[in-house]
């Protein structure tokens, strides 16, 4: 078996995989609060303790920040892991730490078609580099880098770059961004969990756009952005629709800027929690209208193929894959081939 794990800052996410046929098999998985815990060993060891008996070959957790020989301090976490005391803690002979956007990456390659939604179907026939962005909790960038057979994912923190305002309202929601964070702003600080919330206030205080009794009520006692979500999404609240509108616009503009970077001519994935959930607003026009809005480069946008990322366990499957692909080459033997 193959132990999978998706940390984040708020929950660690963990599942158990095998293989038939070539194909990844989901067993079991399990949600834990990270804040109930000292650490990530502590997780796994009631993870494991929950499920049936079987030898773990390999592991692999998508970390959300940048992996420095096997080891990672997180930033919204008291913890630092670190692979190797995890693989020994634990008994489990290979288990690795990577990116949570690489972990992503490999999860693309294991997606069927009915867990995307295609927003663009550009050019089908396209190969080369695919891009992927993800706005959930934070925002996530990664690569997918075509090396003439395959896919190779690699990490990215582009999350953490500069705001790039496009118009008059954003020009202002970047002004009221500066002063509420005293300095810069980067592009999570608008497209991400936390970003609709700003982006809220800033239409709520600045533009005084009206809220009503029943919204400012269920805001006082519900998670906001899921509130603003579904409200915004099914055309209930004019201030819900319009954050959306312009969180779902800069999210399909950061995206079109990833998809010029890497020439992302294979195809651009949106990945997270947030777009499958907004879905109604992403399929709008809104986002591809950001997306292709790059003038004399426009025409490139339009053909990139562009994926909304239905599967809610991308990253566990992507981890999965890769702690079964090393501990092939490592130990010799596949536990994916032996499956065929």
């Amino acid at each position: 078996m193959i132990l999978a794990g998706d940390v984040g800052g708020t929950k660690v996410h963990l599942a158990l995989y095998d293989f038939s046929q070539g194909s990844l098999v989901h067993l079991q998985d399990e949600r834990f609060p990270a804040q109930d815990y000292d650490g990530l060993e502590a997780i796994v060891r009631k993870f494991l303790s929950q499920c049936p008996q079987g030898d773990i070959t390999a592991a692999c957790f998508g970390v959300p920040g940048p992996v420095r020989h096997g080891r990672l301090k997180l930033t919204n976490l008291p913890w630092t892991l670190d692979s190797e005391q995890l693989s020994s803690a634990l008994n489990i002979p290979h288990l690795f730490l990577i990116n949570d956007l690489e972990a992503n990456g490999y999860g693309v390659a294991e997606l069927k078609p009915d867990q995307i939604f295609t927003l663009n179907a550009g050019d089908r026939g396209a190969v080369g580099n695919r891009a992927l962005v993800s706005a959930g909790t934070g925002l996530g960038e990664g690569v997918m880098v075509w090396d003439g057979h395959r896919h190779v994912p690699m990490a990215s923190e582009g999350g953490h770059c500069d705001f790039a305002a496009r118009n008059p309202l954003e020009i202002e929601l970047l002004q009221y961004l500066m002063k509420k964070l005293d300095g810069r702003v980067s592009f999570e600080r608008v497209v991400s969990g936390l970003g609709i919330h700003n982006i809220y206030q800033f239409l709520r205080d600045v533009k005084k756009m009206e809220e009503s009794p029943e919204l400012k009520e269920r805001l006082m006692h519900e998670d906001p952005n899921a509130v603003i979500g579904e409200l915004g999404d099914d055309g209930k609240d004019e201030l819900c629709v319009r954050t959306l509108e312009v969180f779902v616009s800069a999210y399909g503009a950061e995206a079109g800027n990833m998809a010029l970077k890497v020439l992302a001519v294979g195809g651009m994935y949106i990945g997270g929690g947030i777009a499958p959930k907004i879905l109604n607003t992403m399929r709008s026009g809104v986002f591809m209208n950001a997306f292709t809005d790059k003038g004399r480069l426009s025409d490139l946008l339009i053909k990139t193929p562009v994926h909304v990322i239905l599967e809610s366990r991308c990253a566990l499957m992507g981890a999965a894959a890769y702690a079964e692909q090393r501990a092939a080459e490592l130990s010799g033997r596949s536990v994916r081939a032996a499956s065929i």
